[in-house]
This record gives structure tokens, C-alpha cells and sequence, in this order.
């Protein structure tokens, strides 16, 4: 195979150009996380999203962070679709990275060294999703759509401009864009090989789902923000992060310690390490509520102290899929945890355009969706609205939200959530409008999703707000 004859040219060359052993040994991990990030993403594209290996190696697995494309460029990766697993060897005396699938919870790594056979432990979930596409829209698809009330051909525009063309900036490549206006989908287009029931992976829109997640928590009573977090790594006496609230985590405010800027998470993302080594060990470096930084350490923390809560691993597992997605109609939503059943709900989630439209729904109507209030009255206005310190630039941050209140010819009240390689749920409650647009943008690469939205408002004026 064509992975054996390169292994030992690609350890040839690091053993030149590094020349010390503490060099080779970044070296060789760097092959290894490039390794993993192969195999998860091919892993989850092809079986959670019905891709095709060549189609995830054109697009999904282009235009990644640069110091790991040549690495996932040159490594061949294995796809097993009777085990449905994805295996990438990148070095000749370890076993190669491994991510296997399972029901609703996706695709997950082994750790690096571990063999095929730890598969059999991998905590599983596995009851089936309801059958909801006959359903009437939001719950299920039928009558899903309908006419525009505006300008429909400057609709129809602002919507292909997304594909393709400079006008919302350079180099990006959309994947999907909807548009929803009081409830109903009024415009709908897709990039080939994609469609309503292709998932893609949300990367931080993921945030915006724990938030709510945690929401729902709230509203069963199982759960105050305001609250100290329950990570129990951090209730030894005299540990300071014990006062850290979860409210803090959901706004990027825990005075958390990273060792970067608080956006890269590679060991968790595509390492193998799991939410407790990887999230829980960082110190203070301010006070808890005194500093923003964007953090995925935040939301997984966020995630963890409610898997703390849940009394028991089966319902820390189910809860996703129980309480928020499938009662959204999002059935074809996956949420992707570590091997040992923490989930990575800071970016590892799958989700189509249409469940992530119905997610907007939830948030348009402060937590009511299809007449049944999921969320507490007031919470969407809470996460909406800005506590303490603010990130610097375009856009302010609520609890786990974007605010577009600073953008040019979007209503004050627009709010989002972002994510990596432009994945965006845009909500203007006052216009009743609801805007998804998926992409697989190249690193450095920007999609402009304020110009975007409006760009569509202006197709859409005096658009209502369905009653809830």
C-alpha cells in the first residue's frame, strides 16, 4: 500500500531536519495528531454524513491548518465500512490512529497507541431517533417551505452570491445556506454532493448547543448557572477554580490558563485525550468573570460538570439526543464524544442545515418550539445579552452567542453562532428570521456573515415574528 513505501521516506526526512531527539519526538506527534485528524474527519463525513472518501479528501480535508496538511496529504487512511472505522498509520512502531463509529454518538478516537481491539469498550448509546421526517415542519420536513414575502429576486441573489463569488468575501466555499422567514424555509440551496440530510461538522456553532443544552438543564431544575460548576476535579479544599460559575464558562469568562490563545484544543480535538486530561488541569490566571478569552476549554467544562450531574453515564450519554435534539426534529444531529464518553461539545458535532434552522427556531422564539417551551422564559434574552468583560472587534459574545449589534444594516438585535470554516446561524428575532449558511472554508479564508445577513434582510423588509 501506498502508506507503507511512505512512512519510512517521511521518518527518513524528519530524522534530517531534526536533529535532536526532543525535535523528532514533536515531530513524530505532529504526524500523529495530523493522523487523527485524518481519520476522525474522513470517519464522521463518510459515515455520519453519507460522503464519499474521495469526495471528504477534495473538500473536507483541504485548506486545514497548515501545519498538518502535508502530513494528511501524504498519509493514507483505511476505511473499514464493516467495522466503520476509518485507520491512518503514521509510524511504524505504533499502531496506527483509529476512529470508529457508533450509533448517534458518531465517530471517536482511540488514544495513540491503542489498538483496534479497545474498540469494545467505547461507552455506546444506541436507542434509535424518531422517525419525524413525515412531520409537519419544524418538527419533520412536510410543508417545509414557502413564498418569500419581499423581494424575491434580491433574495434569490443574496443567496447565490454565497456560492462561490467575492461578494461576502474571498476563498470560501459554501456548502449550504437557508433562510427562514416567520417559521417556514424560503430559500434553500446546496453545493454538489450536499443536501438537506448531509451533515457537516458544526465545529464552535457546537458551543451554542451546550449552551443550550445547559439551558434545558435550567429549566428541569436540574442545574443554576449562577452555581459554582460541578467539575469534581476541582473540589479538593483550597482549589480557587472551585468558585468558577458555569454562567462564566458559557460567556468565556473562567480566568482559565491555556496554552494558547484558547481556540486550539488538538489533543482533544484529534489526540485521543479525553475531556477530563484535557480540560480540567489548567490553572487561574484571573479572577473567574474578569477577562474574556474565547476558550474551547470553557464549553467542554461547561458540558462536563453537567455529566456530572446526570447521575449516571447512560443519561449523560442520552441527554443530548433527548432533551434538545431529537425534540427539535434534529435527527440527524450526531454529537461525537472522547473514548471515554465525554463529549467534545465545544466542535464535535454533525448536524444538517435543516436541524441547525430548527435550532434557530428554539432561539427566535426564546425557547418555544412547536408550542412546547424547552428553554426558561427570559434565557435567550439573558445569553443575548453582554455580562462583563467583551472580546475585542466586530462582535460582541453573550453565553455562547455572538452579538451583531456593532454590524451595518443588521437590527441591533441579531445574534449568532459561529463556527470554524464558516458555520453560521444568524437570528433577527424582530424580523422573524432565521439564516444558516454551512461551509468548508481554507484556513484564512473569511466569509463575511454580516454583509450576508444583510444582504438578505434588505431582500426581506417588514418580515413579522411568528407567534410562538
Amino acid at each position: 500500500m501506498r502508506h507503507a513505501l511512505l512512512l519510512p521516506l517521511l521518518l527518513a526526512t524528519t530524522s534530517v531536519a531534526a536533529q535532536t531527539g526532543g525535535e523528532r519526538e514533536q515531530a513524530l506527534h505532529a504526524r500523529a495528531i495530523a493522523a487523527g485528524y485524518k481519520a476522525l474527519t474522513l470517519c464522521s463525513a463518510h459515515f455520519n454524513a453519507g460522503r464519499t472518501p474521495a469526495q471528504v479528501e477534495a473538500l473536507e480535508l483541504v485548506g486545514i491548518y497548515p501545519e498538518y496538511q502535508a502530513a494528511v496529504d501524504a498519509l493514507d487512511a483505511v476505511v473499514d465500512p464493516a467495522a466503520r472505522t476509518v485507520s491512518v498509520a503514521f509510524d511504524v512502531a505504533l499502531p496506527p490512529r483509529i476512529a470508529a463509529w457508533r450509533p448517534n454518538l458518531g465517530c471517536t478516537q482511540l488514544p495513540i497507541g491503542a489498538a483496534a481491539e479497545a474498540i469494545a469498550a467505547l461507552p455506546r448509546f444506541d436507542a434509535a431517533a424518531p422517525q419525524l421526517d413525515d412531520a409537519p415542519w419544524p418538527l419533520g420536513d412536510r410543508d417545509a417551505t414557502a413564498a418569500p414575502r419581499g423581494d424575491r429576486a434580491a433574495l434569490e441573489q443574496a443567496v447565490a452570491d454565497a456560492f462561490d463569488t467575492g461578494r461576502y468575501g474571498d476563498g470560501h466555499a459554501t456548502t449550504a445556506v437557508i433562510v427562514v422567514q416567520d417559521g417556514r424555509i424560503i430559500a434553500e440551496r446546496y453545493r454538489e454532493s450536499f443536501g438537506p440530510h448531509v451533515s457537516q461538522r458544526t465545529w464552535s456553532v457546537a458551543k451554542s448547543l451546550a449552551g443550550a443544552l445547559v439551558g434545558v438543564a435550567q429549566a428541569a431544575g436540574e442545574l443554576d448557572p449562577a452555581a459554582p460548576a460541578a467539575v469534581s476535579e476541582w473540589q479538593a479544599p483550597g482549589d480557587p477554580r472551585r468558585a468558577i460559575t458555569v454562567d462564566q464558562l458559557l460567556r468565556m469568562s473562567s480566568g482559565l490558563h491555556s496554552d494558547t490563545a484558547g481556540n486550539r484544543t488538538d489533543a482533544l480535538y484529534f489526540g485521543g485525550v479525553t475531556v477530563a486530561e484535557a480540560a480540567t488541569g489548567w490553572p487561574l490566571v484571573h479572577p473567574p468573570g474578569s477577562r474574556f478569552r474565547y476558550a474551547n476549554n470553557d464549553s467542554v467544562l461547561a458540558v462536563h460538570a453537567l455529566r456530572a450531574i446526570s447521575g449516571d453515564e447512560a443519561r449523560a450519554l442520552s441527554r443530548p439526543f433527548t432533551d434538545l435534539f431529537w425534540p427539535l426534529g434534529m435527527t440527524r444531529t450526531r454529537a461525537e464524544t472522547d473514548w471515554r464518553g465525554g463529549f467534545v461539545l465545544s466542535s464535535q458535532v454533525w448536524s444538517t442545515a435543516r436541524d441547525l434552522a430548527r435550532f434557530g427556531l428554539l432561539l427566535q422564539n426564546d425557547g418555544l418550539f412547536d408550542g412546547r417551551r424547552m428553554l426558561p422564559e427570559g434565557w435567550v434574552r439573558a445569553a443575548t445579552t453582554p455580562s462583563g468583560p467583551q472580546p475585542e472587534g466586530d462582535f460582541g459574545y453573550g453565553a455562547t452567542l455572538w452579538l451583531m449589534q456593532r454590524s451595518p444594516g443588521v437590527p441591533p438585535d441579531t445574534f449568532a453562532a459561529f463556527g470554524n470554516r464558516g458555520q453560521y446561524v444568524i437570528v433577527t428575532p424582530s424580523r422573524g428570521v432565521v439564516l444558516v449558511r454551512r461551509g468548508e472554508d481554507p484556513t484564512g479564508k473569511r466569509f463575511d456573515p454580516a454583509r450576508f445577513a444583510g444582504a438578505v434582510l434588505e431582500a426581506l423588509p417588514g418580515s413579522g415574528v411568528p407567534a410562538p
